[in-house]
């Protein structure tokens, strides 16, 4: 069995009751950074060990995982914040799993995107998710398109290039198109801000950034 567990973007208030049980009732739990785990784990009181999982191992590893689930092992997978697979390992060994015949469950929980939409009150009725855009090639061909669609749309950028992100943004949908910067969603210094894509552009030359980001934009 396979459980996909979903673990706070900030305030560890978040976690939810059942992932905390799932935690401690599983025999492994496969972690993106065992030290950023760690310190969540011995939080709550979870004593169960944790096995490293993460994008630059995840297809060396897959096969024994599943062997072991196989045998009857019950795992349960998590990343340093949020929902696994969403922009995160974890699609590859929920499919392994599927093409295995083993269980695989996935606890309703956190993730940036979806309090980034709703407190932006831009429109999501219907929206495109981007999640992270290439650093390099392929970039200018993603945002052109992310300027044509008719929805909203969300991505996750590093606070390292927000302020050139958002001019690139400006450079294909214009400087007047509607957008809000959500940035450290659930922690102490929460900030939504919302405005033109120049008035945020603007605002964060100004003042500087730090912290995860999503940022969400009006469709045309």
């Amino acid at each position: 069995m396979l459980y996909i567990v979903p673990t706070p973007v900030g305030n560890l208030g978040d976690m939810t009751q059942r992932a905390i049980d799932t935690l401690r009732e599983v025999d492994l739990i496969l972690a993106e950074d065992t030290r950023t785990s760690g310190r969540l784990l011995k939080h709550f009181g979870i004593e169960t060990r944790a096995q490293s999982f993460h994008s630059h191992n995840e297809h060396k590893s897959i096969e024994s995982l599943i062997e072991r689930m196989k045998e009857g092992t019950k795992m349960a997978l998590i990343s340093d914040a949020g929902t696994p697979a969403i922009s995160d390992p974890g699609y590859l060994i929920a499919s392994a799993c599927h093409d295995h015949d083993i269980p695989v469950s996935c606890l309703p929980g956190a993730t940036a995107m979806i309090p980034a939409l709703v407190a932006s009150g831009i429109p999501c009725n219907r929206f495109y998710f981007e999640g992270f855009l290439p650093h390099k090639k392929g970039r200018q061909t993603r945002l052109k398109f992310l300027a044509t669609l008719p929805e909203t749309f969300a991505l996750y950028e590093s606070p390292y290039r927000l302020v050139k992100c958002l001019g690139q943004l400006q450079e294909h949908c214009g400087p007047e198109r509607l957008a809000c910067v959500c940035r450290e969603i659930s922690k102490v210094y929460e900030e939504v801000k919302r405005g033109t894509l120049q008035e945020l552009e603007e605002y964060y030359t100004e003042k500087g950034v730090k912290g995860e980001i999503v940022i969400v934009v009006a469709g045309l």
